[in-house]
C-alpha cells in the first residue's frame, strides 16, 4: 500500500516570488465580497476553498512556450516552506507501478492541473488541495545531501528511484532552486538508476546529467502529454508547458541518447481520449521510443475539484465526461482497486486500452517495460570511501 505522508512540522513559509500586478481588479478584497465575486477565475478551486490564497502576487517568469495570443495562465500568489526531513526514499508495495521507491523534491505543484491526483496529500497537513495545493509549496532543499546519506547506510539495496510519482520535478520553482538537479548529480555520481515523469520542458537542462547516466544503462524519462490542443491545455494545466515545448522536450532528450518515453496520461473520457492517437504519433516523431498511458483518477477531494473546473470551463462537455468516466470507474467516481485503478473497466476502458495498444504496435512504441536499467554499477558512497564518510555510521 501507498504510504501516507507525514505532515511537516508548522513552520512559516517564505515567499521566494516577487511582488506583481494582479489579474483582477478587486481580487483580495476586505469589502466582505466573495472571491468569486472579485472576479477570480472560476473552476480553480474556489467553490470548495473560499478563504481563497488569491493575492496582488504573479509567479517569476518561466520559458513555458506560452505566446501572447494564448490566453494568459491565472497569476497567483506562490509561497515556499521548507521541508526538513530524515529521509527522502519513499517506499511502497503496490502492484499497479513498476518501482518501490521514489523521490518527491516537493509537496504541492504550482502546474495546477484540474486532474491531480496528488492533490488531496495537501489536506493531510490541514490545508485545500485547491488553491493551496498550487500555491504554498514545500521544498526539501537538503534533498540531495539526505539522499547520499541513505544511499550510504547499511543494508541498502540499489533499485532504479523513480521521481516525479507525486509531483512534479520539474515545476517551475525548481529553475530557481534546482533540488531535482542535486538529486541527480548524487545518483550520478555513486552510479544509481532513476526513472524520471514530467510534463516540464526545464528536464532538457539535465540532459547533461541523464545523458551520461544513460550511456550507462542508468535512467531514463517519461514527457507526459495530456493534449494537443494549446487552448484546452492551458485551461487544464494552467501553468504547465505548452503541448509543443513538451514533444521538443522529448525531441532534445532523445537526440541526447536518454531512453524517452510518450506518457498519454491521464486520458479523460469524452475530452481527450479521441487524441490518443495522434499524441502518440506526436510523440514517436519527435524521438519517443516508450509509451505508457493512465486514465483519469478521481480520489477524494479531486472529485470535487475536478468537476467545478469542468463545468465552469466546458459545461458543454460536462455531461457526457462525467457519464464516460463513471462507466470506466464501475458506475462510482473513483476506483482505487489494485489493477482497476490506472486502466479502469468496463466496456469503454477496454476500447482506449484497444486504441492504444493498437496505436502502439504500429509506430513501433514499446509498452512492456522491458528496457531494465543496470543496477550492477552501483557503489554505496561509504563502501567508496566518498564524502558520505563524514557522517559516520
Amino acid at each position: 500500500m501507498e504510504k501516507t505522508p507525514r505532515s511537516p512540522k508548522p513552520v512559516t513559509p517564505r515567499r521566494v516570488f516577487v511582488p506583481g500586478e494582479a489579474t483582477e481588479a478587486g481580487i483580495g478584497r476586505k469589502d466582505g465580497s466573495s472571491v468569486a465575486d472579485a472576479g477570480a477565475r472560476a473552476g480553480r478551486g474556489v467553490l470548495s476553498n473560499t478563504g481563497g490564497r488569491f493575492e496582488r502576487s504573479a509567479l517569476t517568469a518561466l520559458d513555458d512556450g506560452w505566446g501572447s495570443l494564448d490566453e494568459p495562465a491565472p497569476r497567483i500568489a506562490t509561497t515556499v516552506t521548507t521541508d526538513k526531513a530524515k529521509t527522502v526514499i519513499a517506499r511502497n508495495d503496490s502492484p499497479d507501478i513498476s518501482f518501490d521507491r521514489s523521490i518527491n523534491a516537493y509537496r504541492g505543484c504550482e502546474h495546477g492541473c484540474t486532474y491531480c491526483y496528488a492533490r488531496p496529500t495537501h489536506a493531510y497537513m490541514g490545508l485545500s488541495p485547491g488553491l493551496d495545493f498550487e500555491t504554498r509549496l514545500f521544498a526539501k532543499p537538503d534533498a540531495a545531501a539526505v539522499l547520499e546519506k541513505e544511499l550510504g547506510a547499511r543494508g541498502y539495496r540499489c533499485a532504479p528511484i523513480a521521481l516525479g510519482t507525486n509531483t512534479d520535478p520539474y515545476q517551475p520553482i525548481e529553475k530557481k532552486l534546482a533540488i531535482t538537479r542535486a538529486i541527480l548529480e548524487v545518483l550520478d555520481r555513486w552510479n544509481h538508476p532513476v526513472t524520471i515523469v514530467t510534463k516540464s520542458a526545464l528536464i532538457t537542462r539535465d540532459a547533461d546529467i541523464l545523458g551520461r547516466m544513460a550511456a550507462r544503462n542508468l535512467a531514463k524519462v517519461a514527457i507526459s502529454v495530456t493534449t494537443l490542443d494549446r487552448r484546452l491545455a492551458r485551461r487544464m494545466e494552467p501553468r504547465a508547458a505548452t503541448p509543443e515545448r513538451r514533444l521538443e522536450a522529448i525531441r532534445v532528450m532523445a537526440q541526447a541518447g536518454i531512453p524517452t518515453g510518450i506518457m498519454t496520461a491521464p486520458i479523460i473520457p469524452g475530452l481527450t481520449d479521441h487524441e490518443t492517437e495522434a499524441i502518440l504519433e506526436a510523440g514517436a516523431a519527435a524521438g519517443a521510443r516508450i509509451a505508457a498511458y493512465v486514465l483519469l483518477r478521481l480520489p477524494m477531494e479531486v472529485r470535487d475539484l475536478f468537476q467545478e473546473w469542468l463545468a465552469a470551463a466546458l459545461p458543454e462537455r460536462a455531461p457526457r465526461v462525467m457519464a464516460l468516466v463513471r462507466d470506466i470507474r464501475g458506475g462510482k467516481l473513483n476506483s482505487a482497486e489494485f489493477g482497476l485503478r490506472q486502466r479502469g473497466q468496463g466496456p469503454y476502458a477496454d476500447l482506449i486500452a484497444k486504441r492504444f495498444r493498437l496505436a502502439c504496435a504500429r509506430l513501433g512504441l514499446d509498452t512492456t517495460r522491458s528496457n531494465a536499467l543496470d543496477t550492477t554499477r552501483f557503489r554505496p558512497p561509504l563502501a567508496s570511501g566518498g564524502q558520505m564518510a563524514l557522517f559516520g555510521d
